[in-house]
């Protein structure tokens, strides 16, 4: 996973600084408590001191913003008058996490009345919540004690999710070709694909391409080569062939590279004899979802911008697609015509030689590989009616299955869904689920949840 960092915003008021300036030594450990806490959670936190007047709170997001935070946890650590930060806090474009908690935990009729000063946050945090709802500011606010709830667990959710919506925001996806002719689920006009989310997509068009690809040099394609003759099964590949798919793949990688992308897709209906590369690059697709660089098929800028944001917190993502209901098993068969990320694969995936009938293009080689069984979440980024946008969750079983396995020669994963085959495909698409879609593996529900919201989606879990 990707450095994950936040900006830690501790809230105070100046009054309490000129009455008791004795609180402060207490006030300041538990802020670096917290700190520690969240450090434990894999987060790199960039602290702030304790704002409490305006300037102070516009230097420290301006510390944030120039810092590239993912985003901003705020920590009261009393009550602070919201007119000194609603306002800061409402202009910036940093996503906003309000931890709302306390340094004790037990506060009955027993409890010291000093106690009083270091634990009164929650005003301040309902002041501050109510002026950002009124100024148009959205946030995620949790709250627990610190040591005894799973509070800060829930932050960090949060700032993964916070993550990976900014990452999609700032997508940039390639295309080789433009998206398949007569597919429409996943197909939005790239002026919307920026303007509401944020995309922005360069087309590449395979006829005339020839500054777009590089040329490759025959010793890097060698090298190439014998890289990918010790980390997969090659059997007897011919090295003709392995060699100009190998020339397509590393003129893509290169071309991602130049042009900074996060992401990229290709419509292999577009890969002809008269383009500048030979073959379908369907290696280097699943060489690049492995180095964290989303990929779709078909010209999918959509899903391929999905996958690489999901790819920023979550390396064990694939793009993938639903082929086949075993109805017989309550499973799903995944496949695709060649790719594939390979960390995800259960043991070392198979090259050969793919026939490619569908235009006059080379054949190119593929690491036939299966999903590795675990935890995993399929999820689907659905357009739908007016701009509007659902993200559809569904917490399934990657299953790798016993037996003979006569399907070596293609990509292939099965995974069984939380409620019957039937009644999760019904819902699916009811719910207006594309043909192209995403596993993420691992317990990531929450935080993939998180992210829906964060960006404003219909967020919706099948289940």
């Amino acid at each position: 996973m990707n450095n994950l960092k936040i900006g830690l915003l501790p809230l105070y008021v100046k009054l309490y600084d000129d009455i008791w300036p004795e609180a402060r030594e207490r006030v300041d450990a538990f802020c670096l408590t917290i700190v520690s806490e969240m450090e434990k959670r894999g987060l790199e936190v960039e602290q702030a001191k304790a704002c409490r007047i305006k300037p102070e709170f516009e230097a420290a997001v301006r510390a944030f913003e120039q810092a590239e935070v993912d985003a901003i946890v705020t920590l009261h650590l009393a009550y602070s008058p919201s007119l000194e930060s609603a306002d800061v806090l409402a202009a910036t474009e940093l996503p906003l996490i309000v931890l709302d908690t306390t340094p004790t935990y037990d506060f009955g009729p027993s409890q010291h009345p000093d106690e009083i000063l270091y634990n009164h946050g929650i005003h301040g945090v309902q002041d501050m919540c109510n002026l950002l709802i009124r100024k148009g500011k959205s946030f995620r606010i949790e709250a627990g004690h610190w040591a005894d709830s799973d509070v800060l667990d829930r932050v960090a959710d949060n700032a993964k999710a916070a993550k990976i919506a900014k990452k999609l925001r700032n997508a940039k996806v390639g295309s080789i070709g433009k998206p398949f002719d007569g597919m429409g689920d996943f197909r939005v006009p790239t002026d919307e694909l920026r303007s509401w989310i944020g995309i922005e997509a360069i087309f590449v068009d395979p006829l005339d391409s020839g500054n777009a690809f590089d040329s490759i040099s025959e010793e890097r394609i060698d090298r190439e080569m014998e890289l990918n003759a010790v980390r997969f099964h090659s059997g007897t590949l011919d090295p003709e062939t392995h060699r100009q798919s190998t020339k397509a793949d590393l003129a893509v990688r290169d071309w991602i590279e130049r042009n900074e992308l996060t992401a990229f897709t290709a419509n292999f209906l577009e890969v002809t004899r008269a383009s500048a590369l030979p073959c379908m690059p369907f290696l280097e697709a699943s060489k690049a979802m492995e180095r964290g660089i989303g990929y779709a098929g078909e010209g999918d800028v959509l899903t391929a911008a999905l996958v690489g944001a999901l790819l920023s917190v979550y390396p064990d993502t694939s793009f993938a697609e639903m082929f086949c209901p075993d109805w017989h098993n309550n499973l799903i068969f995944l496949s695709h015509m060649g790719e594939m990320n390979l960390r995800i694969a259960a043991g070392k995936p198979d090259l050969m030689e793919k026939s490619f009938p569908f235009t006059d293009a080379g054949n190119p080689v593929v690491a036939y590989g299966k999903f590795r069984g675990g935890q995993a979440v399929y999820v689907n980024l659905a357009p739908g009616r007016n701009n509007s946008y659902s993200l559809l969750l569904s917490p399934v079983e990657m299953v790798e299955g016993d037996g003979e396995d006569r399907m070596r020669d293609v990509i292939r994963g099965w995974f069984q869904p939380v409620i019957p085959v039937a009644d999760f495909l019904t819902a699916y698409s009811e719910h207006g689920g594309t043909h192209h879609g995403v596993v993420v593996y691992g317990d990531t529900i929450r935080v993939l949840e998180r992210f829906g919201k964060i960006m404003g989606w219909n967020t919706v879990i099948i289940k």
